[in-house]
């Protein structure tokens, strides 16, 4: 049974989106304008990291997970090797 849960994301370019649960953090932050490096797409080398609400995850390998937050602030990190 798919989940119908719902949160708001808002981003560090100051764009606002609706995402679902089981969403692609990648693919919800290119349709807003922002690039999330990417390195071996399979979680070992970091380069994906994003913090969410002060957690840190790797994009690669998680997708949206909504417990009770209904809101997500994200923060990107700058990495000169990626």
């Amino acid at each position: 049974m798919k989940s119908n849960k719902v949160a708001k994301v808002v981003w560090p370019n100051g764009k606002n989106s609706t995402v679902k649960e089981g969403d692609d953090w990648i693919e919800i932050a290119k349709k807003e304008g922002i690039i999330i490096n990417t390195g071996c797409l399979r979680g070992s080398c970091g380069s994906c990291e994003i913090e969410i609400n002060g957690e840190v995850i790797r994009c690669c390998i998680n997708k949206v997970h909504i417990k009770e937050e209904k809101y997500f602030k994200i923060e990107l990190f700058e990495d000169p090797y990626w």
